[in-house]
């Protein structure tokens, strides 16, 4: 049975409130639910709140009540089989006595996989992968975590059009415009952990808490990262009471990942200095690349990333541009520009 048009235009509303705004973009995926009679009309919806909330699905059934029974239930993603927090929704499908479910990504979670299998073996008609690239969009990192085992990358830096991320005397305030640190503490916000070294602790003792337009911390902080092997001292800002902070231990990017991995976190937004950007780019842990670029020339002082051992033009590594966006200020001078990249080919390892 292929999907209908009503089905399409219920997958569509699904996505939409799958992104609802406020909702946490993890540890749990984000998911909507539509439920829809046979004439295709709207009996209910709902979408999932964040880890310890009912999944999109119950909160459906829920607003529905009786009338879920017979209809056709469309989902963002597979409904789980598993108990967790919450008991698995094939069931709750179920139970309500639901005819047909139509969902777009597949849940490849071993944990709670299973879902269309379970639902078919009682007879329900399943329909899988309508508007599934979309679906995978709205958890890009969650998606790309459960994937490849480990967080999504975000290296972020700020440079000049000579680039240089500091002067010569190690100065570096400011690089970037007011309306660029803006952007950046947005970009923080979507992210779970936030990842520097600790060189960059000891010399620049950054806060790295989400801030609004007043300087003032929000109320949800990702998880602050120090990655090294030396001891942090005790009065370094990053280790205040505003946020969760976790030293790792270690000079291996690769084991850093996994560990973050391991607290159930998706993506890193690294925001340390040119000597870990260099580790992550070596070893091939850069997904995605933002740069603040400055219009001001500096003439010599610290690059953005380390020696990376490219001689020859050949050998560069390669950048695909997905997005450019000019940050300006209300006085028409604070300006910088955004770049968003992905690398096209992964640098050798050394």
């Amino acid at each position: 049975m292929t999907t209908s048009e009503a089905e399409r235009s219920a997958m569509r509303r699904a996505l939409v409130l799958a992104a609802t705004p406020g909702v946490p973009l993890g540890p749990n995926p984000r998911v909507g639910c539509v439920l829809l009679d046979d004439a295709g009309a709207t009996v209910a919806e709902g979408f999932h709140r964040g880890a310890g909330h009912p999944h999109a699905e119950v909160e459906a059934l829920r607003a529905a009540g009786d009338a879920a029974r017979g209809t056709t239930a469309v989902v963002t993603l597979e409904p789980c089989n598993h108990t967790g927090r919450t008991g698995p929704c094939s069931e709750a499908l179920i139970a309500a006595g639901v005819r047909r479910v139509v969902f777009a990504q597949t849940d490849t979670n071993p944990v709670a996989e299973g879902g269309a299998t379970r639902l078919r073996e009682v007879g329900i008609d399943v329909e899988a992968g309508l508007m599934a690239d979309e679906a995978r969009a709205v958890n890009r990192t969650w998606t790309f975590a459960l994937e490849h085992g480990r967080p999504f990358v975000t290296w972020k830096f700020a440079t000049t059009l000579d680039g240089r991320s500091a002067a010569a005397d190690g100065t570096s305030r400011w690089v970037s415009s007011r309306a660029a640190r803006l952007d950046t503490h947005r970009l923080r916000g979507l992210c779970d952990t936030m990842l520097v070294g600790t060189h960059t602790v000891e010399v620049d003792d950054p806060e790295l808490t989400v801030r609004d337009e007043v300087d003032e911390p929000v109320a949800h902080q990702p998880l602050r990262a120090v990655m090294g092997l030396r001891d942090l001292a005790p009065d370094r800002r990053i280790l205040n009471d505003r946020a969760e902070t976790v030293h790792l231990r270690t000079r291996d990017p690769h084991e850093a990942l996994a560990t973050l991995f391991a607290r159930d976190r998706q993506h890193v937004f690294l925001e340390g200095g040119p000597t870990i950007a260099r580790a992550f780019l070596e070893a091939g842990l850069v997904d995605e690349v933002v740069a603040y670029v400055a219009p001001m020339l500096l003439g010599a002082g610290s690059s953005a990333v380390a020696d990376l051992g490219v001689t020859t033009i050949a050998d560069a590594l390669h950048l695909h541009v997905s997005d450019v966006t000019v940050l300006q200020g209300h006085d028409g001078e604070d300006t910088n520009v955004r770049l968003t990249m992905t690398p096209t080919q992964t640098q050798r390892s050394s």
